[in-house]
């Protein structure tokens, strides 16, 4: 990209500047900017000329792979056949053959007739309508300026469109919380559109919105949602499914919502770069940049200071929003919808509480992976696997929950300090502060202070640690945790008793304030074929996996880690590459555990630390290479089960699981089953390189797993995703079980199921 800007992917052309309807709710005529008053009816081909020669200027200079052009009002049908067929085909010269060029129009459909679907199918036009819902709802705002009605000539419209479906982008409906939501979502849902669009009305704190109650608009479409996804979301709808996006951590697909910068501009039937439309809602004036395609390339609009200011992210929103823990969804809402006079832009949206309820709602009910997880994703992890792109999905889940944590801690009493710091570092190095927040038991610190067990202000030490990766200058109070201060991703200061724990940040270096002889104990890594894990020892939070972690390790101690982690790694990666390939994209943090009284090998996963999982260094590294892969399962499907309803949490009943004496509930007997997934797969391909006892646990394991499977599927509280999660691992399992494996072997593994079910009756 050349410049310091953001390069404009999205065009409106506004092709005609007047329009057919009186609807007296439209952002252009019935609100504070009225410049339409003084522009051409309708765009000169000169200015189509200009204007498609800006965009293809743009598009080489910035070398987009596509770009996408909304031909616009007004209503763009008053332009006539004959001057759009002029437009569309100075776009397509300009731009065809430099990159792809999604092309559209948007209307009101009440002049839209099959000559118009002729031009547009002959140049690949796509085609957008307006309507408000059923008769009831378009007629109480889209009317003609005498008062009749628009609704049938729109209907007539798009069954046009319905029977030629290559043409057909979607409808569009503004909502006025006076109509009934369900009929709205009915009736535009009978006519089978590619995609619903649901905009908020136009508003800003001068004129705020008509609003019955508090959140009238978030339980309007609340009811939508409810039954939307009640009833699959066979209908796609832009604001939920951006919502559900953005909490996972992907990108928006619409300007209302999410943090990504705008990269729209307008061009008026004058020639007039303009922002975005609903800015007429602010003042007089409110979108003009004082540019025109004439005098002016793009790179100048793009430069614009009100086009920058849309584009800071977080950095850019005031700090009621900014501390919102809804905010990687929200983003502030639309632009135009914060300005209040006095303060501009800098406020949250005036449909804030909206906006807040409606994506807790969201979030609160998605339990079906096509909005959770991509069903490709859930096959891949009910399998027992899941490579890199699975673990994205995963790890963008963890990132939005830790986020939304954090977010909870911040106003308890100690936090605040933490939390202007973090904040401030979010805006301007955002990678740094998600590279500490992704640490494991950021998560574990912040579940125990919202349940009343943590030390709030251990949050200076989440920012400080952000502030010594960012290389920003700092200086913050550090809590001290059990002796230590301790920066998380970094290591620890162990200081003199009484240190005040002044951290000072300054030229990528720091320091505690006053304390010279502060020990300082760095992370350790391990790292095997360029796959790195922490070796976590100082963490004060790691002490949450059941067992006892080890304390700081001598040099000797973390040698031997290393040669184990060397030999175990390499076994992974040849005999299991399924498993490495999650393991290395997710699998961020092992935690030593003291060695068990007695011997024998202990491992461990916490429920709210992903990426960690906690082992007592075993004498064998194959056995660490097991353990690793047995307790990352654990890792995987708790982080499944935060995003997407397995089983009905209600269910109280307890199932017997073959490796335990004692009754597990429905969770623990899914968590071991998945586990033992990996247990046997690692026992298969052990015993063709030894054979006698991997044979004797293949056995046993696969049967095992198998008949966990099986009373899995029996119980009545999964699912339906839950189901076919079991039906994943059912079909992993099912070629193992036909594996020939001698008849010793079996008796052997029978013989220890038998003393398992003995033990189990005993207790």
């Amino acid at each position: 990209m050349n410049g310091p800007f953001l390069p404009f992917r999205q065009f409106v052309l506004k092709v005609h500047s007047r329009c057919d309807l009186a609807c007296d709710h439209c952002y252009v005529y019935e609100h504070a900017d009225q410049s339409w008053q003084v522009r051409p009816k309708v765009i000169s081909d000169e200015t189509v000329t200009w204007s498609a020669s800006r965009m293809a200027e743009h598009v080489k200079r910035h070398g987009l792979d596509q770009v996408h052009v909304v031909l616009h009002g007004g209503e763009p049908l008053l332009a006539g056949r004959a001057r759009l067929g002029r437009v569309i085909a100075e776009l397509r010269g300009h731009l065809d053959g430099l990159c792809d060029l999604d092309l559209r129009v948007h209307t009101n459909g009440v002049l839209l007739d099959d000559a118009f679907l002729d031009l547009f199918a002959e140049h690949k036009v796509l085609v957008g309508v307006s309507l408000d819902g059923d008769r009831v709802a378009n007629d109480r705002h889209r009317r003609y300026a005498d008062g009749r009605s628009s609704y049938d000539r729109v209907i007539r419209a798009v069954e046009l469109l319905r029977r030629r479906r290559d043409l057909y982008a979607g409808l569009l409906c503004t909502i006025d919380v006076a109509n009934d939501p369900l009929a709205v979502y009915r009736a535009l849902a009978e006519l089978d559109p590619p995609r619903i669009d649901f905009l908020l009305p136009h508003a800003t704190w001068d004129v705020p919105p008509p609003r019955p109650t508090p959140t009238a608009y978030a339980d309007w479409l609340i009811q939508i949602f409810d039954v939307w996804l009640d009833e699959g979301a066979r209908v796609p709808v832009r604001m939920f499914e951006s919502i559900l996006r953005t909490s996972r951590g992907e990108s928006s697909l619409t300007e209302s919502l999410g943090l990504e910068p705008s990269d729209l501009v307008v061009i008026e039937t004058d020639g007039a770069y303009e922002q975005a439309d609903s800015l007429k809602v602010a003042f007089d004036g409110a979108p003009s940049t004082g540019l025109n395609v004439v005098t002016d390339d793009l790179d100048a609009v793009a430069a614009h200071t009100g086009v920058l200011a849309r584009q800071q992210g977080l950095g850019g929103l005031c700090d009621t929003c900014r501390a919102c823990p809804v905010v990687d969804s929200c983003g502030g809402g639309l632009y135009a919808h914060r300005y209040r006079t006095g303060s501009a832009f800098a406020n949250p949206s005036v449909f804030s509480a909206d906006l807040l309820k409606l994506i807790t709602h969201v979030r609160h009910r998605t339990a079906m992976p096509t909005h959770a997880l991509p069903y490709d994703t859930i096959e891949a992890l009910a399998a027992g696997f899941g490579d890199e792109a699975d673990m994205k999905h995963l790890l963008a889940g963890q990132r939005t929950l830790r986020r939304g944590l954090l977010a909870g801690v911040h106003g308890q009493d100690g936090a605040a300090d933490g939390w202007d710091l973090l904040t401030r570092l979010d805006a301007e190095h955002r990678g740094a502060v998600d590279v500490v927040l992704d640490h494991p038991y950021v998560r574990e610190w912040a579940a125990r202070c919202l349940t009343g067990g943590g030390h709030p202000g251990y949050l200076a030490n989440i920012a400080a640690a952000a502030a010594v990766r960012a290389g920003a200058d700092a200086e913050i109070t550090l809590q001290d945790v059990d002796g230590v201060f301790h920066l998380p991703t970094l290591g620890a200061f162990e200081a003199a008793p009484g240190s005040d724990g002044r951290l000072l940040v300054k030229d990528e270096r720091f320091t505690l304030a006053g304390q010279p002889d502060a020990v300082w104990h760095p992370v350790r890594t391990l790292e095997a074929d360029g796959f790195t894990v922490v070796l976590e020892d100082t963490d004060p939070h790691r002490h949450c996996h059941g067992h006892q972690a080890a304390g700081r390790l001598s040099e000797a101690e973390a040698g031997a880690w290393q040669r184990a982690f060397t030999v175990a790694w390499s076994l992974i990666e040849t005999d299991h590459p399924q498993h490495a390939a999650g393991l290395r994209a997710a699998l961020s943090t092992v935690v030593p555990l003291a060695p068990p009284v007695g011997g024998g090998d202990v491992s461990s996963a916490a429920r709210h630390a992903f990426g960690a999982v906690a082992i007592a260094l075993p004498e064998d590294p194959a056995t660490l290479a097991l353990l690793l892969m047995h307790e990352f399962q654990h890792v995987k499907l708790g982080a499944v089960l935060d995003m997407v309803d397995l089983y009905d949490r209600r269910h109280a009943g307890l199932y017997y699981a073959p490796w335990r004496p004692d009754l597990r509930p429905l969770e623990g007997l899914l968590q071991g089953t998945y586990a033992h997934l990996a247990v046997s797969d690692f026992w298969r391909m052990r015993r063709r390189a030894e054979g006698g006892r991997p044979e004797v646990q293949f056995a046993l394991w696969r049967k095992h797993t198998a008949d966990a499977i099986e009373s899995l599927g029996e119980t009545q509280a999964l699912t339906p995703v839950g189901m076919r999660f079991v039906a994943g691992m059912r079909r992993s399992v099912e070629p193992w079980l036909a594996e020939p494996v001698p008849s010793a072997a079996i008796a052997m593994a029978a013989d220890l199921a038998e003393r398992h079910r003995t033990e189990s009756a005993a207790q």
